[in-house]
């Protein structure tokens, strides 16, 4: 069965760093796009970041510049690193995995609680 778990979440200032990381099954790294959103209250689920397993990337506007997504194919995981962090990116952040031949989102990870607050 494919499990992905994030760890790293977590309180921090504004203007702080946080690493995310997203365990997953070996079956699915090799292929899959791997890809991390977030969701407030009463909001929509949205993309943060989302990387191919060749690297290709592709990032939020509001996170491009702060926020850097990679992976290890090796090790079955995958980071994001944030940067400067706003009072704005609190969210709870989900990592998942997309198949790549039909494009849809097959696995979500069970989420990790980011808050940026002074």
């Amino acid at each position: 069965q494919v499990r992905l778990v994030e760890s790293g979440g977590g309180l921090v200032q504004p203007g702080g760093s946080l690493r995310l990381s997203c365990a997953g099954s070996a079956s699915i790294f090799s292929i899959y796009v791997m890809g991390w959103y977030r969701q407030v209250p009463g909001k929509q689920r949205e993309l943060v970041a989302s990387i191919s397993s060749r690297g290709s990337i592709n990032y939020a506007d509001s996170v491009k510049g702060r926020f850097t997504i990679s992976r290890d194919n090796a090790k079955n995981l995958v980071y994001l690193q944030m940067n400067s962090l706003k009072p704005e990116d609190t969210a709870v952040y989900y990592c998942n995995a997309k198949d790549p031949i039909t494009n849809t989102i097959q696995y979500w990870g069970q989420g990790t609680q980011v808050t940026v607050s002074s």
